[in-house]
């Protein structure tokens, strides 16, 4: 029997969508509004969830304080009212679309949930928009 454990958490932070190789007119085929110079925001949401059997002992999956105190430490202090583009050292040479974004994050918090855990974080950039990461 395997039961999934999910935090919820946000943040705040400004990106730009571009590839410095490309000219302007090519960035902003793809990229559109997204590729604005002087950056955008979003308003993240963050669902992460662990999945595991039930410790016999503690009755827990994972202690949530735990998971709630990785997601602070290792997302919501290192992102969290950032230009993701200069102050976050994962994106300097990563396009910091959700998808590479949500990658990230899973990254970061796979060292240090135990491999004997499944692991899932689900991104919402928008309310509308989100991405899954499961780490295949």
């Amino acid at each position: 029997m395997k039961v999934t454990v999910s935090r919820r958490a946000h943040f705040n932070a400004a990106h730009r969508l571009y590839r410095p190789d490309w000219d302007d007119v090519k960035n902003n085929e793809v990229f559109g509004k997204c590729n604005n110079p002087n950056y955008h925001g979003h308003n993240y949401e963050l669902i992460v969830s662990v999945k595991g059997p039930i410790d016999p002992e503690t009755g827990y999956v994972m202690d949530v304080k735990i998971l709630k105190d990785l997601i602070r430490s290792e997302v919501e202090d290192a992102f969290d009212h950032k230009n993701l583009n200069l102050d976050v050292p994962e994106f300097k040479n990563l396009n910091p679309t959700a998808e590479n974004i949500v990658v990230v994050i899973w990254n970061k918090l796979r060292k240090h949930i135990s491999t004997t855990l499944e692991l899932e974080v689900v991104l919402y950039e928008t309310p509308r928009n989100f991405v899954k990461y499961t780490g295949e």
